[in-house]
């Protein structure tokens, strides 16, 4: 967006912007979200930052109308695959909490002043301003969503002690901690003796929402590890310094459609890194308005986009988790994968903070390398190649995660036995989020597209000699790892016409598969049981 178009969202006080960019004006001090109701300043008084790190480094505080750092997460972190972006995702998980600026930088391959250069040009904050914006923001939230202690706060958010925490949040907001909790509009929550480690908080997202991500989940949850609901999931995890169990819920009855996060238990240095993981999985930072204009460009997709609005793409929690879910979930079902992953978890180790039926936690890698082959089932080839992936995870060779891009995931998986231009492109999607994958090889996306049907004015996937293409073979490569030659008509069979956004025409696909699939298993007729 330029100038104008910005100033244009201002002018309108457009809540689709907020979180995309800020908006400093020179003559006040003051930096606002694009939805800000305060009169619109004057265009000559105005300056846009890219992230309100930036904002904050030029001097600007937030506004206290409108409280900028109160809202979702810039969605271009996700469609950017360049240093930034990736930059960006992983300070998002507290990396730089963990591992400091030199950690951040060998992650990414630079040193950390060539690292300092690039952030500073591309978004007009160096990495330690973005990780303090970013802990100024989790602070704001467990200020204003509950009652822990401004202590435990501070070194949850991930500052290094209380005089910090204090000074920055007088600084950023201009008001002291209890100030800004006092801005809450809540019932008081009693304290309770796990306050620190147990708490509830609303999740920001842009409208619409379409809560079909909580089937998605559901249907692949593992027992004693997930549970899920259309309406809701919750799952145990192993974090950097110990145990976590969340739960997510969806209140469509409620005002605002609140999403609302419970936590059983986190090590508060861990809360950090939680809160970024559990949006990446519900996709809550996501710009749906500007993703469905895009789908419903294309008649094969228009109807499936209004019915399902605002339909979400599932992250992932755990990087390394979702290599072992997909290496097995591939050319099976997804109940013959979860079956399998059922069996495998056996080898997990007990979760230190049970509850509600959550017990266990997903295999280590180095459990799975060690005791998977009395476990899984099938070829022994498939073992074999399972079980060499968690080898490689377990033993550091292997090392992926939400700060690579595309062909950096290429190059570190395909050279893997077992794993293959499908396996890449569905890591992408869920743990990079990449915008712009088309599973084109895969078999439930074949059976999207018949079931939503070629659409009007489509040429129904010919080439130039109205041949239908072959079904493509299991070792062909997707359409968005390398482009192919069928793209001959208004529509192409690969949907390259909605780019960037061809995961989430993937997502619709998937969603109209298991659509007929269900209508068909309904139209089939009971049968009685014969005994002979």
């Amino acid at each position: 967006m330029d100038f104008w178009q910005r100033y244009r969202a201002i002018d309108a006080r457009d809540p689709r912007f907020d979180g995309q960019f800020y908006t400093a004006v020179r003559t006040t001090g003051i930096y606002c979200r694009p939805s800000c109701p305060a009169r619109t300043p004057k265009a000559g008084n105005v300056t846009f930052y890219e992230t309100s790190a930036a904002a904050h480094d030029a001097g600007y505080r937030a506004c206290k109308r409108c409280l900028p750092e109160a809202v979702p997460g810039t969605p271009a972190w996700n469609v950017r695959s360049d240093i930034a972006g990736r930059a960006m995702r992983l300070i998002n998980d507290g990396v730089i909490n963990r591992e400091g600026v030199a950690g951040l930088a060998a992650r990414l391959g630079y040193s950390a002043r060539q690292l300092n250069r690039i952030l500073s040009h591309e978004l007009g904050a160096g990495p330690l301003s973005l990780a303090r914006a970013s802990r100024a923001q989790t602070a704001r939230t467990l200020l204003v969503s509950t009652p822990m202690k401004a202590a435990d706060i501070a070194f949850a958010a991930g500052f290094s002690s209380v005089r910090q925490f204090n000074e920055t949040i007088a600084e950023v907001f201009a008001m002291t901690p209890s100030e800004l909790r006092a801005t809450a509009r809540r019932a008081p929550a009693p304290r309770t003796a796990a306050a620190s480690t147990a708490l509830a908080l609303n999740l920001p997202y842009r409208a619409p929402f379409d809560p079909g991500v909580f089937d998605f989940l559901a249907v692949r949850a593992i027992p004693g590890i997930e549970e899920g609901t259309s309406t809701s999931y919750a799952r145990t995890l192993r974090l950097a310094h110990g145990d976590a169990r969340f739960r997510v819920d969806y209140d469509p009855a409620a005002p605002g459609h609140p999403l609302r996060l419970s936590i059983g238990a986190v090590d508060l240095r861990d809360l950090a890194s939680l809160l970024s993981r559990v949006r990446r999985l519900l996709d809550l930072d996501a710009d749906p308005v500007a993703i469905d204009a895009a789908l419903a460009g294309d008649p094969r997709l228009a109807a499936s986009v209004a019915a399902v609005p605002g339909m979400r793409m599932p992250g992932a929690v755990d990087p390394q988790e979702l290599l072992i879910r997909a290496m097995i979930g591939q050319q099976i079902t997804v109940a013959a994968a979860r079956t399998a992953l059922t069996e495998l978890s056996a080898c997990g180790s007990d979760n230190m903070v049970p509850a509600d039926g959550l017990h266990r936690l997903f295999p280590t890698p180095a459990q799975i390398a060690e005791s998977g082959h009395q476990l899984l089932r099938g070829p022994r080839r498939r073992i074999d190649s399972i079980r060499g992936a968690a080898a490689a995870m377990a033993g550091g060779t292997l090392d992926f995660g939400y700060g690579d891009d595309l062909a950096g995931l290429e190059a570190k998986l395909l050279p893997l036995a077992g794993v293959g231009p499908w396996t890449v492109g569905y890591l992408a999607m869920r743990v990079i989020g990449a915008p712009d994958v088309f599973l084109a090889n895969d078999a439930a996306v074949r059976n999207g597209i018949r079931a939503l049907g070629p659409g009007p004015g489509a040429v129904n996937f010919r080439d130039a000699a109205g041949t239908p293409p072959a079904p493509a073979s299991p070792e062909a490569v997707p359409a968005a790892l390398s482009p192919g030659s069928l793209s001959p008509g208004p529509f192409s069979p690969d949907f390259r016409e909605v780019s960037p956004w061809r995961s989430y025409a993937t997502m619709h696909l998937w969603r109209a598969a298991a659509a007929t699939q269900a209508a068909a298993r309904s139209r089939i007729p009971a049968t009685k049981k014969v005994t002979t």
